[in-house]
């Protein structure tokens, strides 16, 4: 489904709006079009402070990915995180009319809808729901479409969000002059594009480490079991390095991806960089091991509170897989050895490059494009889902119709032969039966 279709992901973060245009091809990989980058000024810690700026913003990155693609960009995917995310446990039940008939694809969304309605503190609303386990009759069933049954249960993974910062971003999306096609949390999208089944289904933790906000999402069983947002990232140790060091933001960031350090014990007490003055001031030199304790400070206190989010999963002890550390921050050098040190468990880095096709460009294989690369792939999955779904109502609209022809016919038919009462009613019966008989044949079933 939707091979060659066209799709365009928007990561609206803290440090940088990216824009990705890709498309399926033939082999199920994702194939790069192009893309744009600009520097964001509008967003903290994920949310949306600016509007202005965050339009302005996304036009140019739009208008990058455009020029470089070819393609004229009219609807996104976008991204949405920030500390106010937060997720809950629901269990749905239906009650179904008919146990005889097959279990539809439409059935399984009304009963995900029906979450919708649970009540929410006020300023709060769902911004996605995704089932997890499904029951039909009390049995575990992992696509339960086309069985029998008369109750089907599904638990479902409720993520809930603060109704102004959603809707900020859609109105910085429709300000740019596009449409949205989905809004999509941002540690879902970059699990889809940096972890594969096998990790999903032993038990994996997704660390997307990003300017503001670090997104973890916990996977086990194929099923997503917990999602958060921690409200802090890649921008708070750049500002923990200009108070440590005393030097102006932009030379703590320059001398935090150029020298930066995760583990002091890995530097020498005498590799030092020297820093310009302020307005006719002395050079600074800053050692190597100063900058690096700065740093593995900080992010230890992430990696504590990465841990208590597992906790709260009660996965601590099931996750075969361990943790993928991905986006931006997860190219600090020696942050996987601190990890694992930080946090007992096995440590990857994981690159945007399981899904992608060949030919693809070598600097969109980089981390801190794995929300955008992930949001053109759980698009693309949403938009299949749904596509099934509008042909399963479609089929059953059309079987409610040639029902209603079926039994208009007969009535016809029956009244015209003018028999009796009785005659009329066996007739009717008879013709309803003979009908259904020549509709459902082998050869008139397509």
């Amino acid at each position: 489904m939707n091979e060659g279709k066209i799709i365009v992901g928007l990561d609206i973060g803290t440090t940088k709006v990216a824009c990705i245009v890709g498309r399926k091809t033939e082999n199920n990989k994702i194939e790069i079009l192009g893309y744009g980058k600009t520097v964001s000024t509008g967003v903290k810690r994920g949310v949306v402070t600016n509007i202005f700026e965050t339009v302005d913003a996304i036009k140019h990155a739009v208008q990058q990915a455009s020029d470089q693609s070819g393609v004229e960009i009219n609807r996104v995917s976008v991204g949405i995180a920030g500390s106010h995310i937060k997720s809950l446990q629901h269990r749905g039940v239906l009650m179904r009319d008919n146990r005889e008939t097959e279990i539809t694809e439409a059935e399984l969304e009304e009963l995900r809808n029906d979450t919708y309605k649970i009540n929410m503190m006020p300023g709060e609303e769902i911004i996605d729901i995704i089932r997890q386990d499904t029951y039909v009759d009390g049995e575990q069933a992992n696509n339960p479409v086309g069985m029998l049954g008369s109750k089907i249960e599904a638990n479902f993974h409720v993520i809930i969000g603060q109704t102004s910062a959603a809707k900020n971003i859609v109105k910085c999306i429709e300000n740019a002059g596009l449409a949205m096609d989905y809004m999509i949390l941002e540690p879902i999208a970059s699990a889809q594009a940096v972890l594969d089944e096998e990790e999903k289904e032993a038990g994996v933790v997704l660390v997307d480490i990003g300017g503001g906000t670090t997104d973890i999402a916990i996977f086990k069983e194929n099923k997503i079991q917990h999602t958060a947002v921690i409200p802090f990232g890649g921008n708070i140790i750049t500002e923990d390095i200009c108070a440590g060091c005393s030097i102006i933001r932009h030379y703590a960031e320059e001398v935090k991806v150029k020298f930066g350090s995760a583990l002091a014990e890995k530097n020498r007490d005498d590799e030092v960089v020297s820093i310009p003055g302020i307005k006719g001031h002395a050079a600074k030199e800053i050692s190597f091991k100063n900058l690096a304790s700065i740093i593995q400070s900080r992010l230890e206190e992430i990696f504590e509170l990465v841990n208590m989010e597992i906790q709260k999963a009660r996965s601590d002890n099931k996750l075969i897989a361990g943790i993928v550390l991905t986006g931006g921050g997860a190219m600090m050098k020696h942050i996987q050895q601190l990890a694992e040190f930080s946090t007992g468990m096995e440590v990857r880095i994981g690159h945007p490059d399981e899904h992608l096709a060949q030919g693809t460009p070598k600097d969109m294989v980089n981390p801190m494009y794995s929300t955008g690369i992930g949001l053109v792939i759980e698009t693309l999955g949403r938009m299949d889902h749904d596509e099934r779904l509008r042909l399963a109502q479609k089929a059953k609209e059309d079987e409610k119709k040639m029902k209603k022809q079926l039994v208009e016919t007969v009535e016809i038919e029956t009244s015209v032969e003018g028999k009796t009462e009785d005659d009329e009613d066996f007739g009717f019966g008879k013709k309803i039966i003979t009908r259904l008989s020549e509709l459902f044949k082998p050869d008139n079933i397509k």
